[in-house]
Formats: structure tokens, C-alpha cells, sequence
């Protein structure tokens, strides 16, 4: 079970840093490293941007659930 959580957990480890990077288009890397390129502007997300802002906080969030689990999997 402990080698299932590790695999589920690189996984979507790897996928949530590919929706991070696919969320951050056209802004380079001072943005991404928290650098303001709308001048304190909000924006709408909209289409496949809130899209991918959804399946981000999704994967986030099973992520958490899965370090969670291991943790209880591995104190025992």
C-alpha cells in the first residue's frame, strides 16, 4: 500500500507542477516567482484558464490527501 501512495503522489506531484507552469503563459519568470504584471489589476478567468485553475486546486488538494494518507500508512 506505502509503494501505491508513493506512485500516486510522484504523479501527481509531477501533474500539478505542469498545470503551475501552463497557468503562468506570457508572463516569464518574474512572475513566476511573484513578480506583478498587471499593476495591481484583477482579472476574470475565463474558458480553459479557469479551467486550469480548477484541476490546480483539485490536484492540490488530492495531494494533500495523499501525503495525509502516507502519513497514517507509515506510523504504524
Amino acid at each position: 500500500m506505502d509503494r501505491a501512495l508513493q506512485i500516486v503522489s510522484i504523479i501527481i506531484s509531477i501533474t500539478l507542477i505542469i498545470m503551475i507552469l501552463l497557468q503562468v503563459r506570457g508572463g516569464g519568470l518574474g512572475t513566476l516567482l511573484g513578480g506583478d504584471i498587471g499593476g495591481g489589476i484583477a482579472r476574470t478567468r475565463r474558458g480553459l484558464e479557469k479551467t486550469l485553475f480548477q484541476i490546480t486546486i483539485g490536484l492540490a488538494i488530492a495531494f494533500l490527501s495523499v501525503c495525509i494518507l502516507s502519513v497514517f500508512f507509515y506510523s504504524r
